[in-house]
């Protein structure tokens, strides 16, 4: 499959060939960009399991053809029954995997409100594909088949994840078959009974049965309590632009804070340009400020609002002057897609599972992998984005929507953990910076302060071979070390990106990094 394309009628890009082809026969069965985005989400939660599914996350912005913009957020709750004294007894600080920080998952909930919007197919036409795939098998691509090998140890310790992704007690390789009998009568499930099935249902109280057994506290209420809710988005200028990005617990106003900073900095906005040094300065700044504010809405000391006024910039901008060389660490495995059509529906959804296979736990009667975003909380009381019953952690999700004037620009979205902002700046400021295509945006060489595997705060750079010598030169005059990885490398993300020309028409690619591809007509 190509990774790029060009069409007047509708554009889709997606991390995975299948679930870029279940996005278009939507489109070509008369489906519109919601039917095509939530065809190939659901595909993806079967063909991309190590990333994405049933049991994680879904943010989402749609912008509908009245030009009206609107952020999903189907983020879930920590259980409310969640013994958080005895956590704190057993650790001190969050674990990373395991039963305690499985939280609600609410893509499916997301699903929903995507066909419901305004999708033109039956809800269960969405799902034809991903059952097929999950009951018939599907290949192991190159993505899976590397986190298989990075997390044999766990996906070993785990039945679940066993029975599936191993073989002869060796994990399954790239281009080898995989079934997943379980999830596709999940999915089927799901298709007849819509999401009441998880939320309330037969396939909630399973779960939460085979879950009780490994004492996860998530119960059947937390699942019926569970709502997904559709926001106004955060906007932010940046020249000409208007870029939209989902509110908190999303971390989207880092974007905001980023591109205002180049503005305000008046530097050179290229990323493979002579001032990359101060760009990554920017997003270390604006990192920090992430960490030390972003949490559930409803908890969070300053509101968003404050954190993109001109005086709090000002603030940051005067760290990036003081050339402070910390950093925040990155980590993640998600999928982003795009989708626009003609009509102006258009769509930038993430989906997640937080980490590789999230919790490292896939139910086995449901075949759903839940994920790890509890791992997302702190265990610091004076913290606001600290782990409580019924509250939703800190977030890295963040779909991005661009405007010029009242027209569509760009749609854009990144996997990529905390480093999301980095690579979706960095994208749109090659956008900016010259008139380069979809496809040349995606593949030049990128970097990423922190890059996505390391914890902590660590003063290094990850940059792909390829990126300029002026580039490289000014990261580390600015402080960084500087970790070189062959190009294309997915430890820099893989993001994918619709860029509308002046007549309308759509310019798609999707990432060389990731398995997926482009299509448009």
């Amino acid at each position: 499959m190509e990774l790029s394309a060009a069409g007047e009628r509708w554009a889709l890009a997606t991390p995975h060939a299948l679930a870029t082809e279940a996005g278009a026969v939507a489109f070509e069965r008369g489906g519109n960009a919601l039917d095509a985005a939530l065809a190939a989400a659901v595909t993806l939660a079967v063909v991309y399991p190590h990333m994405c599914g049933v049991g994680g996350d879904l943010f989402a912005l749609i912008q509908r053809p009245d030009g009206q913009t609107v952020a999903l957020n189907a983020s879930g709750r920590a259980p409310a029954r969640l013994d958080v004294d005895r956590i704190r007894a057993r650790h001190r600080e969050m674990p990373s995997r395991g039963p305690d920080v499985i939280t609600v998952p609410g893509a499916v909930s997301g699903w929903d409100v995507l066909h419901r919007e305004g999708a033109l197919l039956p809800w269960a036409d969405a799902f034809t594909p991903a059952i097929a795939y999950a009951h018939g098998g599907v290949a192991v691509s190159r993505s899976l088949a590397g986190t298989l090998d990075e997390l044999s140890g766990e996906i070993a310790a785990d039945p679940g994840l066993a029975a599936i992704f191993r073989a002869g007690g060796r994990p399954l390789a790239a281009g080898e078959p995989f079934v997943q009998p379980a999830l596709g009568a999940t999915l089927q499930t799901v298709a007849a009974y819509g999401p009441a099935a998880v939320y309330g249902g037969e396939v909630g109280r399973r779960l939460t049965d085979g879950l009780a057994t490994l004492g996860s506290a998530l119960a059947p209420a937390d699942l019926e309590a569970h709502r997904a809710d559709l926001v106004p988005p955060l906007v932010g200028r940046f020249g000409d632009l208007d870029v939209r990005v989902a509110p908190p617990n999303s971390q989207g106003f880092v974007l905001l804070q980023i591109l205002a900073l180049v503005e305000r900095l008046g530097i050179d906005p290229d990323p493979a340009g002579p001032e990359a040094g101060t760009l990554a300065l920017i997003a270390s700044a604006a990192g920090r400020d992430r960490d030390r504010h972003l949490a559930d809405a409803d908890a969070m000391a300053v509101h968003p609002s404050t954190l993109l006024d001109d005086g709090h910039l000002a603030a940051l901008a005067d760290e990036v002057r003081a050339r402070d060389a910390a950093t925040a660490a990155a980590r993640g495995d998600t999928i982003a897609l795009v989708a626009a059509d003609v009509q102006g529906w258009a769509v930038s959804l993430i989906q997640s599972l937080a980490a590789g296979f999230g919790s490292g736990i896939c139910e086995p009667a449901t075949g759903i992998v839940l994920q790890n975003r509890g791992a997302g909380f702190t265990l610091d009381p004076e913290h606001p984005n600290v782990l409580a019953p019924g509250k939703r952690p800190a977030h890295t999700l963040m779909p991005v929507l661009v405007h010029r004037g009242d027209r569509l620009a760009a749609a854009a979205g990144t996997m990529g953990g905390y480093a999301q902002p980095q690579i979706n700046a960095q994208n749109l400021l090659r956008v900016s910076a010259a008139n380069r295509s979809a496809v040349e945006v995606l593949a030049a060489p990128r970097w990423l302060v922190g890059g996505m595997d390391v914890e902590g705060d660590p003063p290094f750079v990850v940059a792909e071979e390829g990126l300029p010598v002026a580039a490289a030169e000014a990261i580390a005059r600015a402080g960084y070390r500087l970790d070189r990885v062959a190009a294309p490398s997915e430890d820099v993300g893989h993001a994918h990106l619709i860029l509308v020309r002046p007549d309308g028409s759509f310019d798609v690619a999707s990432d060389p990094r990731a398995d997926g591809g482009a299509m448009a007509s």
